[in-house]
């Protein structure tokens, strides 16, 4: 899960395609089938679940028209862009339907081509399309050679229908504060109801779940092949939950495991933050005699929290007049501890001037990328998508008593890293005043019925804890752990042996024996 923090899949703008609501389908929704796909699609009764609906069974019954993309992406490959129908409301199929972007790379090796992969890259609010067309070359190899790699934005995010409720100027206000409360939530919650209310009820990740179905059918597959990161794993879960039966090959790479609240989930999520957060200010103090925290390892930590805590008081000014505040600061600097030690030397050229000489600019560039700021000020979509899908999933209203003992659970798991706004750790995003209630519900998803189902945890992940890999396979009927030994959120990039693993899986149906531990590279 990823938090307001960091998101994922930001390299570039993406060209316009229209995501939009309409009321019908229109005819004439043809294309051809990928290079080395059968000449003729499975019929209709092996691709839409028995009883679908007559309106909902055409939209399964939709072909894909793919054409080049405006912006081709990540080197000259042959990506592909599309728009697939579904409903807005499942509980109308024959109503308003909404516009889902689509992107694919057919399979680089026709001959051998076991069928569609579909990639979600996780968030909530993070595209699907922009994960396969900035980043279909991470899956070169056996997954490329034989499935064409598909994404597509889930309802609210990127190109479908994108939820962006604050302007520019609203949203520096509103992350650069260091003093949330209530309405601080309600600024948001008023400004995303004024702009869409008729599809804030319908961004959950179910609906999005039955959307990924739908674009199963539409592709001409029985079953469903996925690859989920982060949040993606919470997607695959309830599609399993939702399609048992259609359930092929599914790998979920850095658990989000929703058997309780949100603000329990954020708190456990903050604790394993904590432990990146103090090894990399430990291992500067250790490894480098300039480090601007000092040379003691175990006083670093918090002479680190106690400069960024400091700055709620006194502020920090970048040469184009912005401030570093408090909160800006630790956006910064949790965001950029995603990657783990990997991040360590990227980090430490923005904190050394920042805490020798007040240079507020390296920690701004970083929170920028945290926050989906360009260098132009502009804002993506991400933030509000984020806020809005997991206000729909779960809308969180904790009484004074619920939140007062999350709080005191928080300050001994996570002294440092929660000490300059304990709420909003806990209230991330704060769904207090989101004006729609889900029925969605903390639960174990067991997918009973469903087929095997890979899951892959990191010993020392920092968002997606690997307590939740572990919960999410013993829930799953079905579901086998295999682990990554060491830091930095999921796995299959940091990992040849969990790459292997999982190309044999998603390859040749070889999963992996239970217990099954790989190294980082």
């Amino acid at each position: 899960m990823d938090s307001k923090i960091q998101r994922l899949s930001r390299r570039r703008a993406l060209p316009a395609l229209a995501a939009v609501l309409a009321v019908a389908l229109p005819a004439g929704c043809t294309g051809a089938p990928a290079p080395g796909g059968p000449a003729t699609r499975p019929p209709l009764s092996e691709r839409a679940p028995a009883g679908t609906d007559p309106a909902l069974r055409a939209l399964y019954d939709q072909r894909i028209d793919w054409q080049p993309c405006a912006d081709q992406g990540d080197g000259d490959g042959p990506v592909q862009c599309a728009t697939l129908k579904v409903p807005l409301d499942y509980a109308a199929p024959g109503g308003a339907t909404l516009d889902v972007a689509v992107a694919r790379v057919p399979a680089a090796d026709p001959g051998r081509r076991l069928g569609s992969l579909v990639l979600n890259p996780g968030g909530p609010g993070n595209s699907g399309t922009a994960m396969v067309q900035w980043g279909w070359k991470n899956y070169q190899g056996p997954l490329h050679d034989h499935y064409d790699l598909v994404g597509f934005d889930p309802r609210g995010a990127g190109r479908t229908a994108g939820v962006h409720c604050l302007d520019d100027r609203t949203r520096d206000e509103y992350t650069s504060t260091d003093d949330p409360g209530y309405d601080h939530g309600r600024v948001l919650a008023d400004a995303c109801r004024a702009k869409a209310a008729d599809l804030l009820p319908h961004l959950g990740t179910r609906d999005s779940a039955r959307d990924m179905d739908v674009l199963r059918g539409a592709l001409g597959e029985t079953r469903l092949d996925f690859l989920g990161l982060s949040y993606g794993t919470y997607l695959g879960a309830l599609y399993a939950e939702e399609f048992p039966g259609r359930t092929g090959r599914l790998v979920l790479d850095g658990a989000v495991e929703r058997s309780t609240d949100l603000m329990h989930l954020n708190g456990e999520q903050a604790a394993a933050t904590e432990a990146e957060f103090t090894a990399f200010a430990a291992d500067c103090a250790a490894t480098d005699d300039t480090c601007p925290l000092g040379t003691d390892p175990a006083a670093a930590p918090r002479r680190f929290a106690d400069f960024l805590d400091g700055l709620r008081d006194h502020p920090l000014h970048g040469e184009d007049g912005r401030t570093l505040t408090a909160a800006l600061g630790w956006a910064g600097v949790l965001g950029v501890l995603y990657d783990g030690r990997r991040s360590f030397d990227r980090l430490r050229e923005a904190v050394e001037p920042a805490v020798a000489r007040g240079d507020a600019d390296g920690l701004l560039r970083l929170a920028d990328a945290a926050n989906g700021r360009d260098q132009d000020g502009r804002y993506d979509t991400t933030a509000d998508a984020f806020a809005a899908i997991h206000c729909a999933d779960a809308p969180l209203a904790p009484t004074d008593a619920d939140l007062r003992a999350a709080l005191a659970d928080l300050a001994v798991r996570a002294p440092l890293t929660s000490r300059h706004d304990t709420r909003i750790t806990l209230l991330d995003p704060d769904c207090r005043a989101w004006p729609f209630r889900s029925p969605e519900k903390p639960h174990t998803v067991k997918a009973a019925g469903s087929a095997p189902i890979l899951v892959v945890g990191s010993t020392g992940d920092p968002v997606t804890p690997y307590l939740w890999a572990q919960r999410m396979a013993a829930g799953f009927a079905h579901g086998v752990l295999l682990t990554r030994e060491g830091d930095g959120h999921t796995a299959y990039d940091k990992s040849g042996c969990v790459r292997d693993a999982v190309a044999a899986f998603l390859v040749d149906g070889r999963m992996p024996e239970a217990g099954t531990y790989c190294p980082t590279d």
